[in-house]
């Protein structure tokens, strides 16, 4: 029995050693430069080889959404989760965040099964685990995605200050920008100066990205053109004052967050201090602390206890944290 027991949790661990390969496993750069040079050929190529090569290349991906049309549909709002992901400016699919979340569930159900826990419990962690890792990792990368981005913006502004005052139009100074600028305000820059190649107004391609970034500062630098082209006035100008405003805006969030940092950190200590001391006394003493999953009244406590500590956790969250 005990042989065939590890031989499950080795099949177990190999599944999911290969769902989370799957899903953090990134794109092939050979693949996307041969897809780009597919791309090429349908549109200059001989027309019937176009044609064909365009309609494979349509059912190969049709196949490939496959796992996407899954995920959306066991996923709830996937739109929601689409565009968390776009925002990361990686190219992460549902499919393979579902995938990431399926192997994380598994792998620790797993794991604590193995170390002798309760079926219930390893099945509630592991959803916690599934359900909120991902989650975090991808709040994570958003939000260094948008600090390297509010860093950097104040700058490409200036340049496009400098830029007009040279006599260069706003379209133009937008391309210069998207090609000086390095990180994430030059991948947006570049996608707005794109779409407005093909055809899109200049205003509806800033919504766009002002609607997929969600920062008050792109928003701002939006409703300025936005007001500017109504109105009229010089733009520089106006431009060159909203710079200034943003890096004040930047040393503000800077000095709070420094005057916060001493009641985040006993906030943090204080959160975690009781999950600390569950895991070290579980991993001294199984047996003592096993009781919680077994007798009521103790499960009833644990509930309670948790229920407050999430509404002390939530309180220090909303008084150390403030908006600019």
């Amino acid at each position: 029995m005990s042989a065939m027991m590890m031989i499950i949790l080795a099949v177990g661990l190999l599944g999911t050693l290969a769902m989370l390969f799957m899903g953090l496993k990134g794109p092939s750069a050979g693949k996307a430069v041969k897809r780009r040079m597919d791309v090429i050929k349908e549109r200059h190529g001989d027309v019937i080889a176009g044609a064909a090569q365009a309609q494979i290349r349509k059912l190969l991906e049709k196949r490939q959404s496959k796992i996407e049309g899954y995920a959306s549909t066991l996923i709830p709002k996937p739109a929601l989760l689409r565009k968390r992901l776009e925002m990361t400016g990686r190219e992460i699919s549902l499919g393979r965040y579902a995938l990431v979340s399926i192997g994380l569930l598994v792998a620790v159900i797993v794991l604590m099964m193995f170390k002798g826990a309760p079926l219930i419990l390893a099945v509630m962690f592991g959803l916690f685990v599934a359900l909120g890792l991902p989650h975090l990792v991808i709040g994570k990368m958003i939000k260094r995605r948008i600090a390297k981005f509010t860093v950097n913006f104040p700058d490409a502004i200036e340049l496009m200050v400098r830029g007009l005052r040279s006599g260069l139009p706003i379209t133009e100074t937008l391309g210069i920008v998207a090609s000086e600028i390095g990180g994430p305000v030059g991948i947006e820059f570049r996608a707005v100066a794109d779409k407005m190649k093909i055809g899109r107004t200049m205003e509806s391609a800033l919504q766009e990205t002002a609607d997929r970034l969600a920062t008050p500062e792109f928003q701002f630098f939006v409703i300025t053109l936005a007001i500017q082209r109504e109105t009229g006035g010089n733009l520089a100008e106006t431009l060159s004052n909203l710079a200034d405003v943003l890096r004040k805006r930047a040393q503000m969030r800077l000095k709070i967050r420094a005057m916060s940092s001493e009641s985040k950190a006993s906030a943090y200590i204080v959160g975690a201090l009781p999950f600390v001391v569950f895991t070290l006394v579980w991993m001294i003493n199984p047996g003592y602390i096993g009781k919680f999953f077994v007798d009521q009244r103790l499960m009833v406590a644990g509930l309670g206890g948790l229920c407050w500590m999430s509404i002390g956790a939530f309180i220090m969250a909303k008084m150390v944290n403030f908006e600019i």
